[in-house]
């Protein structure tokens, strides 16, 4: 089966619509009051399957699964934030005339490259304490 390009963009945005949905909705404070009543129930209805392995292993199946699930969602959202706000800084860096060009995409460097750019930055700072005369 060949892999078509349109597809799979439809439905990375599919899925990148529902993780954003997704996120709005489970960080909401309903999702919260939600999963805490389930808890409650829970802990009410024990005493009825009293206290079993079952029952216990209703509480910890769940929310191993949901917490499995929402790791995927909540990085995606990260992701997609992350490079939303990498690009609008590129464009601020870019639309500046005195800024270097060169901190464009600069998180795709190796640590090595970051250092070396963190020590330059460093020492302008050093030279500006000792110009200023502050600590």
């Amino acid at each position: 089966m060949a892999h078509d390009k349109n597809t799979s963009a439809t439905f990375g945005d599919g899925f990148h619509a529902f993780a954003a949905r997704a996120s709005v909705v489970v960080g909401s404070k309903w999702a919260f009051s939600t999963a805490i009543l389930a808890i409650v129930v829970w802990g009410v209805v024990g005493p009825r399957f009293h206290y079993s392995d079952t029952w216990q292993l209703v509480i910890n199946t769940g929310t191993t699964i949901v917490t499995f699930l929402m790791v995927f969602l909540i990085q995606n959202t990260q992701n997609r934030d992350a490079r939303a706000i990498h690009l609008k800084l590129d464009e601020i860096i870019h639309s500046i005339q005195l800024a270097q060009n060169e901190m464009i995409d600069i998180e795709k460097l190796s640590d090595k490259e970051l250092d070396a750019i963190s020590k330059k930055y460093e020492a302008i700072r050093e030279e500006y304490r000792s110009r200023s005369g502050s600590e």
